[in-house]
């Protein structure tokens, strides 16, 4: 049986549907308007989830949230290690129980080679506190239920573009007066 990584460029977005890419028609999403997503170049999002219905699902879902790029994905540990590696991302969203290996082997893994600046998401089916734990003494910035916490990944995702735009400045800030 082989297992995939989706690591996502521009020789390939364009073969992928269309949730993996960034929409900036300034739609707004159901739970409200994105403003700081808006303004600022688009976060990058790893997806290491096993369920190929789940992922379509939180893709589309986060491409209404504003400016947000599906960069990859993987469903098994293994393949997650390498891709994360390999890939430029601002945000992973991690599953604790993968098709091979865990979302805690990930995390542990993730430990030498994490990027500052960067979140990591554990969205889970098993929210119970020895997991929420582990997660978090494994280095997750976020432990969340799937099934009562999704909107607040959201707020994790305004909160970053946010700090971006708030790092970066105004758009026109190097413009000569």
């Amino acid at each position: 049986m082989s297992y995939r990584a989706q690591v996502l460029n521009s020789e390939i977005s364009s073969k992928e549907p269309a949730h993996y890419g960034s929409f900036d028609d300034g739609r707004q999403s159901q739970i409200g308007p994105i403003t700081a997503m808006e303004s600022c170049a688009p976060l990058k999002i790893f997806l290491v989830e096993d369920s190929a219905m789940l992922r379509d699902r939180l893709s589309e879902a986060f491409a209404t949230w504003g400016k947000i790029t599906m960069v990859g994905h993987a469903e098994t540990e293994t393949v997650a290690d390498s891709a994360l590696q390999a890939c430029d991302w601002d945000v992973l969203i991690l599953d604790l129980q993968l098709l091979q290996g865990t979302g805690l082997g990930v995390l542990r893994n993730l430990r030498g080679h994490r990027r500052p600046g960067t979140a990591v998401i554990v969205l889970t089916n098993y929210a119970i506190p020895s997991y929420r734990a582990r997660s978090i003494e494994l280095g997750a910035d976020y432990f969340f239920d799937k099934t009562k916490d999704f909107a607040k990944i959201k707020e994790v995702f305004t909160t970053m573009s946010e700090k971006r735009e708030h790092a970066e400045g105004p758009l026109n800030s190097g413009a000569a007066s």
